[in-house]
């Protein structure tokens, strides 16, 4: 809603203004000079990226649509499975426990928390982890160093679609001003018109320009600046992941781990410590 909201508060300030001083709306309706600089950008887009990258911008999208990012409430969800799960690690047998960690699928601790068993890429995350520790003989410091390079691939994996649009974002004034140049080269092919028709096509060429501008700086490059933001967003809870894993591993109880967990949460989104503690109580009821 916001992306929406802020094309349309740019759109209507820039238009308005114009026609305020005087603009005819008519002039800005050139649809082949859009047409150039759109499909020039889709093209350069399609031929910079693989299908997989594509793919992902075009979620990355709809999370920007959207304004999709972690809340309180599903980090509350992700401290009470690491709760549970490290209760689980310390009471249980090996081979039980085991079963969770080998299908979460099916487990009745990641059935209790959805929106975690659907992202299947940070719950093998915790899996994988949780799996060395069940081990037993992995050093903390390598499995926060294995911790930290796989959230720096995890991360830059997170980031090509920003990259993409971003690149997209950069390449439209030029492309621009190429629409721009054909329409001026069109215009010089009736340089013997009237002076009012040669004006009426210079303006019609400067509107490329004026619009990959536009694009770039007032819709592609703030779009993806927000799917940068809303994917850093999501990459938070890796790190609440693991400082709450490492610190189980150094000595701290399940409850202490999770203080260690939640103090890697943006302030803004941090539940409170007696939050978690509700949380706990209701994880260890589930388990």
């Amino acid at each position: 809603m916001g992306v929406i909201l802020g094309i349309i508060v740019t759109l209507g300030c820039v238009i308005g203004g114009y026609m305020a001083m005087g603009g005819h709306v008519q002039v800005l309706v050139q649809p082949w000079e859009y047409v150039i600089i759109g499909g020039a950008a889709l093209g350069t887009f399609l031929m910079a990226n693989p299908m997989a990258v594509v793919k992902d911008t075009g979620r990355s999208l709809m999370e920007a649509m959207k304004g999709k990012a972690p809340k309180e409430q599903d980090y509350l969800d992700m401290l009470s499975l690491l709760y549970t799960l490290l209760r689980q690690l310390k009471d249980r047998p090996k081979s039980e426990f085991e079963n969770h960690i080998d299908n979460p699928d099916s487990s009745p601790i990641f059935e209790a928390y959805p929106t975690i068993q659907k992202n299947v890429e940070f719950r093998n995350f915790i899996c994988d982890y949780m799996r060395l520790m069940m081990v037993g003989n992995a050093r903390p410091h390598e499995v926060e160093a294995l911790m930290e390079e796989e959230i720096h691939t995890v991360r830059h994996d997170a980031l090509k679609g920003y990259y993409a649009l971003q690149a997209v974002a950069d390449g439209l004034p030029a492309l621009g001003i190429v629409a721009a140049v054909l329409g001026v080269v069109k215009a010089m092919g009736k340089i013997n018109s009237t002076p009012e028709v040669l004006g009426g096509l210079i303006g019609a060429a400067l509107v490329g320009t004026f619009f990959g501008i536009f694009a770039s700086y007032a819709v592609v490059g703030p779009i993806a600046a927000k799917v940068k933001l809303l994917r850093e967003k999501n990459m938070r809870k890796y790190f609440v992941a693991k400082q709450t894993l490492i610190a189980h591993m150094n000595g701290s109880v399940p409850q202490v781990a999770l203080e260690f967990g939640r103090k890697a949460i943006s302030a803004h989104d941090r539940p409170s410590i007696n939050a978690v503690e509700e949380a706990t109580v209701t994880a260890g009821v589930i388990a």
